[in-house]
């Protein structure tokens, strides 16, 4: 389905319109342009040089990055990318669902001012968040929103999109005033919005899940040692859940997914607590991943195709995948509930 570009898709530079006006950004962490190797090796350049993503950046890092990293992984995930690529956009389903969140986000600013200003962009890859956060100041706007779609806090994933739009600010002689949509890990219309969409999933699948997984990206255990809070927001979202669900623990799991190198990840491990239970005797599950905001390759690929196929070759049956919140109707009641709020006394 062909998708309209978000309000306020401008050319970046010197000021064009009167200012005054405020602007919202939504940032999603970001994907290749295409699927073939060195579209692929471009982005993970970008990601995996970020020291909020791999904080020792040190010689022997650079040297795996791109004697090993760089010349090996390419190719295998630009293989798994065409397995989610929508062909008839010629982008990834991130780049598609964070657009049109950037578009139906509008009518709810309409109602506060109808000048204000909502654009998108990727912390990593296209469209950059710096040059859409040039091209708002472009067009006038003295106040942005900065909303970076991860309801957890982690130092790799919001703080990194902070860092980015700082960065930027540096540049710019005429800078706006900056304001971040705080994490939303616990925020009731959040809760809601993921128990509604759970229900609604579970009712429309053709069995009953024995286990729920709630599956979070991972991170290595040592950025929580040294103070990252992002595991304890996991946890909050998960207890709140199974209170509004009505669900235990040993019905509604935390598991941490995609891991990557040697070193000691948050646990329990998606893959390998899928494998234990489908082994265990676990004939039907399900999974849902809250921390994502819009479907990607790590809810579409790793986990409705790499642990379905976990779990079939383990003894299990059933599998579905739960989708994100995405630009659904509590999805976006969710992005617009948080704009709001973060406006009042912008209007």
């Amino acid at each position: 389905m062909n998708r309209p570009e978000a309000p306020g898709m401008l050319s970046a530079g010197a000021r064009t319109e009167a200012p005054g006006r405020i602007g919202v950004l939504i940032v999603n962490l970001g994907t290749p342009d295409a699927t073939d190797a060195a579209s692929v090796r471009r982005y993970l350049r970008e990601f995996l040089s970020d020291s909020r993503v791999i904080e020792n950046q040190g010689l022997i890092w650079k040297f795996v990055l791109n004697a090993i990293i760089l010349t090996r992984r390419p190719r295998a995930k630009g293989r798994d990318y065409e397995k989610i690529w929508n062909r008839e956009n010629n982008e990834s389903p991130l780049k598609t669902i964070t657009r049109a969140q950037a578009a139906k986000l509008r009518p709810a600013t309409d109602v506060i001012d109808p000048t204000i200003m909502v654009d998108w962009g990727m912390r990593y890859g296209n469209p950059s968040l710096d040059s859409r956060l040039e091209a708002l100041v472009k067009a006038g706007c003295e106040r942005v929103l900065l909303l970076p779609l991860y309801p957890q806090y982690a130092a790799a994933t919001t703080a990194t999109v902070c860092d980015s739009a700082f960065a930027t600010m540096m540049r710019l002689r005429d800078q706006p005033t900056l304001r971040v949509v705080p994490p939303y890990y616990d925020d009731p219309v959040y809760i809601e919005a993921l128990a509604s969409s759970i229900e609604a999933a579970l009712a429309s699948l053709s069995f009953t899940p024995e286990i729920i997984l709630a599956s979070f990206h991972g991170i290595p255990k040592s950025y929580v040692d040294d103070g990252d809070p992002y595991p304890t927001h996991c946890m909050e979202t998960v207890r709140l859940l199974r209170e509004r669900l009505r669900l235990d623990d040993s019905k509604l799991m935390l598991t941490f997914q995609s891991r990557f190198g040697r070193a000691e990840w948050l646990t329990p491990y998606t893959d390998k607590t899928v494998e234990a239970l489908a082994q265990r005797g676990v004939k039907s599950m399900a999974v849902v991943t809250p921390g994502f905001a819009a479907d990607c390759l790590e809810t579409l690929e790793e986990i409705a195709v790499e642990n379905a196929d976990i779990f079939r070759a383990s003894g299990g049956e059933n599998f579905a995948l739960i989708p994100c919140l995405n630009d659904s109707e509590a999805g976006m009641k969710l992005l617009a509930h948080l704009v709001r709020r973060e406006l009042k006394g912008w209007g």
